[in-house]
């Protein structure tokens, strides 16, 4: 278990060297996880303690959510006064991805449509 925790975290690290070392817009555990991915991909899964370990974090996600729900309280002075701005840009971002989400698979259908025999 700790062996495999260790290599969560050093994905973890090197992602957020990359996005140090190469100035990227990306948040470094983003990068950690797809490195972890091509990682996965490339050793074809993971082994049996990885996927223990993996499994125990998934059970218990709603805890690593306390720090955040902490800082919303600590700043719901300033998410009052910019409720407007930040409500624009969920509904915004929301409808967006839908839409995109809905041409995609618009998109894809028709393509698969076309290149089955009738």
């Amino acid at each position: 278990m700790i062996a495999a925790i260790a290599l969560l975290l050093a994905f973890q690290l090197a992602g957020e060297a990359l996005r140090v070392a190469l100035h990227l817009p990306v948040p470094g555990p983003v990068i950690g996880m797809a490195l972890l991915l091509v990682y996965l991909v490339v050793r074809r899964g993971p082994d049996e303690p990885l996927r223990q370990t993996a499994g125990g974090l998934l059970q218990n996600l709603s805890l690593m959510f306390v720090p955040a729900g902490t800082g919303v309280m600590l700043h719901a002075g300033r998410l009052a006064d910019e409720a407007l701005p930040i409500t624009v840009a969920l509904v915004a971002s929301t409808v967006l991805g839908l839409a995109a989400a809905g041409l995609t698979l618009h998109l894809l259908t028709r393509r698969h449509a076309a290149r089955e025999p009738s």
